[in-house]
């Protein structure tokens, strides 16, 4: 593993835009190159992105170690292969992009999908380390290792850190959650539940307001700073909150950890939390009509003070060891937290990349 002090280049790939930086001791340290990116074309595209990388090259201190980002799928990650990627169609039938940029470059190259990055990056400087700290203030002796990072926007982004390790999959598929079926209609995928279109459809819907609104206006509206109907606004917050919780749900009944949220849409927790909570403390019941909680876990919203101090007491209480007068202690309260990413859905993927890259090498 390479100290901080190595520098990674890295880029943001959007339909739109390349832009291209490099990080060191975790911050940016030089001014980003953006070009536009020809997604049209393979030899127009690809040149873009050496463009860019020679660019960030030439202004840096010192040769890099690495180049490491995040890149639509979907892909062979580790192979550093890109299929059919819907935005891309110079991309159709597979292009190795990892390998062709070892090669120009004389580096390795790390490429993940920015859902994967994004839950790396809270794993290593984000939610995680904040929240054990916190923990260890507050005198528990209770700490987190397992995170679930999902992003709410364009699409249902996620990724799933265990035991501090990014899960990629046999497949590079791990951690991928869009594809759950969605809750109140089982023919959909969720991500037509918990999405951009998913909030404007909705709010459409129940308000009959056929104005072109972006989730920020709708946003707005809840707060009462823009006319429209606020009851349908707040509703298409809450309805996307109970169809993340529900696949959230299923998730950390496998995975047992803490959940953090990002994405544009984020921004809109104050409406969307309370009911993705509700779906992960909510009951399930045998055929013999026997009532259970869905989780084995109680889930705690780590953004409300009382309940962030619920969830650090625990139950803790000493029990003695049988035959002898040695005492231990013992919480039996499972619990999980949930909470808003605090650095930022770009600085986590930036992170994750960055830290991805240095214990990968």
């Amino acid at each position: 593993m390479y100290n901080t002090n190595s520098i990674v280049m890295t880029l943001d790939a959007g339909g739109t835009n390349f832009v291209f930086s490099a990080i060191r001791n975790g911050m940016e340290i030089v001014e980003p190159v953006t070009l536009p990116a020809d997604v049209n074309s393979l030899p127009a595209c690809l040149a873009c992105i050496v463009n860019g990388f020679e660019k960030i090259r030439e202004s840096l201190p010192e040769r890099p170690v690495a180049i490491s980002f995040a890149f639509p799928g979907p892909a062979d990650y580790p192979a550093g292969i890109i299929g059919d990627l819907p935005n891309f169609p110079s991309f159709r039938g597979g292009v190795a992009l990892g390998p062709f940029l070892e090669e120009r470059f004389r580096m390795p190259v790390f490429i993940n999908n920015d859902g994967n990055l994004f839950a790396y990056g809270e794993a290593v400087t984000g939610v995680l380390p904040e929240l054990n700290r916190r923990l260890e203030e507050a005198g528990s002796a209770k700490r987190y290792t397992h995170l679930l990072g999902v992003t709410l926007g364009t699409g249902f982004g996620s990724g799933v850190v265990i035991n501090r390790e990014l899960l990629l999959g046999d497949n590079a598929a791990g951690g991928d959650v869009w594809c759950f079926r969605h809750k109140n209609y089982p023919q959909y995928i969720a991500e037509e539940g918990v999405s951009i279109r998913a909030v404007k459809r909705v709010y459409a819907a129940i308000s009959g307001d056929r104005r072109e609104v972006t989730p920020k206006d709708i946003f707005e509206i809840a707060e009462g700073t823009l006319p429209g109907n606020r009851e349908a606004a707040m509703a298409s917050f809450a309805e996307l909150g109970e169809i993340a919780g529900d696949v959230i749900a299923s998730v950390v009944t496998i995975l047992d950890g803490v959940v953090v949220i990002g994405g544009g849409l984020s921004g809109a927790s104050k409406y969307i939390m309370p009911s993705l909570l509700n779906e992960l403390n909510a009951s399930v019941s045998t055929m013999g009509g026997e009532s259970f909680d869905r989780l084995q876990q109680k889930a705690f919203n780590l953004d409300d003070e009382e309940e962030f101090h619920r969830f650090a007491r625990g139950e803790t209480v000493e029990i003695t060891v049988p035959g002898s007068g040695r005492t231990l202690s013992y919480d039996p309260f499972k619990r999980i937290g949930v909470t808003v990413s605090k650095q930022g859905t770009n600085r986590s993927v930036a992170m994750g990349a960055y830290w991805y890259a240095l214990t990968h090498l």
